[in-house]
């Protein structure tokens, strides 16, 4: 080979690394979130450490109707009761979300279920007219649904937006403490979110805070 073709050669090999970068194992960013399914979870806890303290608690606490003020609403008129007070969840039919405070006397128990709850009386005629979900398992999306920052267009698909509804359920049974002993003649005050779609409908809660009094 001449040293013409050779001079040649380590120019064009020269001229073709100048336009390419190598990058090394060392150089990926391992925090970045996986995309797809596998990240997820990872996702929706960003979510939940960006909205449930700074945005989801203050705006139950700031729109939420007392209970016997939420129950004279909707039966004079719950669309717009709703329009006024509440969320509306995607779909035909969809529940209200309501926020929604009380007080009550626990009249009903079941805590031998992961899918735990207590039956309030908060209008004093002896019997339970309020259920707390406490968990560990909590039914519905109200959580997610009764709050306008979480869109669905902003999930991956309806898979990771299902699965915000589940972390927003977890976060809350475990922060809700129950105290020693059997808890029926306790007064409880709550602060939640309860889905309704008709005046007639159970009020069921799931709450955000669960104190219990004295």
């Amino acid at each position: 080979m001449n040293r013409a073709l050779l001079l040649a050669l380590a120019a064009s090999t020269a001229l073709g690394l100048s336009g390419c970068k190598i990058v090394y194992d060392d150089d990926k960013d391992e925090t970045a979130i996986p995309a797809g399914p596998e990240g997820d979870d990872a996702r929706n806890e960003a979510r939940l450490e960006e909205t449930f303290e700074p945005q989801l608690l203050p705006y139950v606490r700031d729109k939420a109707m007392e209970v016997s003020d939420l129950r004279s609403q909707i039966a004079a008129d719950i669309e717009a009761a709703g329009t006024a007070h509440a969320q509306r969840g995607s779909g035909a039919g969809a529940a209200w979300n309501f926020p929604v405070s009380g007080s009550g006397v626990v009249v009903e128990a079941k805590l031998d279920t992961r899918a735990r709850t207590l039956g309030l009386d908060t209008d004093a005629d002896g019997t339970a007219d309020t259920t707390l979900q406490l968990g560990p398992v909590i039914k519905g999306t109200a959580l997610r649904d009764g709050v306008p920052f979480y869109y669905f267009d902003d999930f991956r698909d309806q898979i990771e937006y299902a699965k915000l509804s589940r972390a927003l359920n977890d976060r809350i049974s475990a922060a809700i403490i129950l105290p020693e002993g059997d808890p029926l003649g306790s007064t409880v005050s709550f602060l939640g979110i309860a889905p309704l779609r008709s005046a007639t409908d159970a009020l069921v809660v799931t709450p955000v805070e669960v104190t219990f009094q004295p």
